[in-house]
């Protein structure tokens, strides 16, 4: 067999500091015959995990597929900020939904970390769940006023315990001119959903994992049909949680767009640094926080922890070197914290950017009759990862909730600058459209190096090569099946990114994660 990188745990080839310090999550058998429950979760991630841990925690039956294994989409490549300081600001929300609607997304979020704690005690999950102060800071050369009007939008969304401080008083890095939202939160999110999927058997709910669904149907008679041809049926409804929703080919993907984010882990000394949650207001904006380390390499204990800071975003499949991305962000980690010395693990995550601001989570738009998403996390996958199961809990029992008019996926923002976002992404969607008409990244597979690929033009088509470290090629369709876009070649993660809806897949050409629901055909 060629060695064709092809990454086993995650969606993505580079490793995340979270792997690298947790036993490994459990695994289950794949689904092998036809069966029913009350409700079929498709995703295993934190929001299908914790739907079917809410839904199983009230007596629902639950039936959890995932296509990998638990862990293996986005949720392995987070950074696991709990926080109610939203990366669209408080000013942003208030604009586009009003006052209440702000106050509502602050609710939400802050009721998110809560119940997290809450599940974290009730099911005694060791996962360093910790409570802990977030300060928003200001980049180089930003303005005092920005964090006014947040603090005035921060309190009139009932967050009135936000204060603006002058300097935040912190060891080992000091923001200077800063917003402090007390009672953040933060966890080992693989240690978490083990947690989770160990209480959901514990339910009675099932769990298969390595189960590739094939096709979602609505109606009364709701059910998935899988890649080996079973079918499970639910009588109350189906939650498509799998980061973005692959049942529905047009409508969400217009009001959404994909996003890769990066993210390093430096060694630091035990407590030299304040650990607390930071976020800047720079556009794309950096975040950071401290991974506690337990253990050393042989055993003992750790004498220093992870310093994790992320940012460096940019349209998925836009970016011809995403190595330098990383290469920015070690450089701005060193020249604002001198404790730093080696750079563990360095690696990319995937994050959907909806129009204006807020996820999604309740019926499916176009099939809405026993069809729910969850979707659209805007680097708040932990927290909407939670809400958004809490909504559709209770839409499958027929309760009411607080938050799902506003997190409605098909709600239509009215609002300029709503408008605005939502011609700008799709204009940008437009535009990839034109590489149908170009020639290609090379003209030749000579010129592509060992270990690499690239789009080249053979006749009327597009094909993807990818050059082993043998030598070896390796060619598939250069066409997204989602949608038809041009795939573009990602040399960090050794992947295939469409860069209109951010379908992604190996080098090889398998799916890695959608809304394609299959791989690039054959070249």
């Amino acid at each position: 067999m060629p060695q064709v990188p092809n990454p086993a745990r995650t969606s993505a080839l580079t490793k995340t500091s979270w792997f690298g310090t947790a036993p490994a999550l459990p695994t289950f058998e794949p689904l092998g015959e036809d069966t029913s429950a009350d409700v079929v979760v498709v995703g295993g991630g934190i929001a299908g995990l914790t739907t079917a841990y809410l839904l199983g925690r009230e007596g629902v039956k639950v039936l959890l597929l995932e296509d990998g294994e638990l862990a293996s989409g986005e949720s392995g490549r987070t950074t696991a900020h709990l926080s109610n300081a939203l990366d669209d600001r408080y000013t942003t929300l208030e604009n586009l939904f009003g006052q209440e609607g702000a106050r509502l997304a602050a609710d939400s979020h802050t009721v998110a970390i809560a119940t997290i704690e809450g599940i974290v005690a009730e099911e005694k999950i060791d996962c360093d769940f910790t409570r802990l102060d977030g300060y928003l800071f200001l980049p180089q050369g930003g303005h005092s006023q920005e964090l006014s009007d947040e603090l005035a939008a921060a309190h009139r969304a009932g967050l009135t315990q936000v204060a603006h401080l002058a300097e935040a008083s912190t060891t080992g890095f000091e923001p200077g001119e800063c917003l402090h939202f007390p009672q953040q939160g933060q966890f080992h999110i693989l240690k978490y959903l083990a947690g989770l999927a160990t209480a959901i058997t514990r339910q009675g709910g099932r769990i298969c994992t390595r189960t590739h669904v094939s096709e979602v149907h609505g109606g009364a008679n709701a059910r998935v049909l899988t890649a080996t041809g079973h079918t499970a049926t639910a009588t109350k409804g189906l939650v498509i949680a799998t980061n973005t929703p692959f049942n529905d080919r047009v409508v969400m993907h217009t009001k959404q767009a994909p996003y890769r984010t990066y993210v390093v882990a430096a060694r630091v000394p035990k407590g030299a640094i304040t650990k607390a949650l930071y976020w800047d207001t720079a556009d794309p904006y950096h975040y950071i926080r401290l991974q506690e380390v337990a253990a050393g390499p042989r055993g003992g204990a750790a004498n220093y922890d992870l310093l994790i800071v992320g940012g460096e975003d940019h349209k998925t499949g836009q970016e011809d070197h995403p190595e330098a991305r990383l290469d920015c962000l070690e450089e701005w980690v060193r020249a604002r914290f001198p404790v730093v010395k080696d750079f563990e693990y360095r690696w990319s995550g995937q994050v959907m950017e909806p129009q204006d601001g807020l996820a999604f989570a309740g019926r499916n738009p176009l099939d809405s009759d026993n069809v729910f998403i969850i979707t659209g996390d805007s680097g708040h996958g932990m927290t909407h990862g939670t809400l958004g199961p809490m909504i559709i809990t209770d839409l499958i029992q027929r309760r009411p909730n607080p938050w799902a008019a506003l997190y409605d996926p098909g709600r239509v923002t009215l609002k300029r600058e709503s408008a605005q976002e939502f011609i700008r992404e799709n204009v940008n969607v437009a535009l990839e459209y034109t590489e149908l008409l170009t020639s290609g990244d090379v003209k030749d597979v000579d010129e592509i190096p060992v270990g690499e690929g690239a789009v080249l033009r053979r006749g009327l088509s597009k094909v993807a090569v990818y050059k082993d470290n043998q030598g070896a090629t390796h060619e598939c369709s250069a066409i997204c099946p989602h949608l038809g876009c041009v795939v573009h070649w990602n040399n960090l993660e050794k992947s295939w990114d469409c860069p209109c809806h951010g379908s992604r897949f190996t080098a090889l050409g398998e799916l890695l994660s959608g809304p394609a629901n299959t791989g690039l055909a054959a070249g």
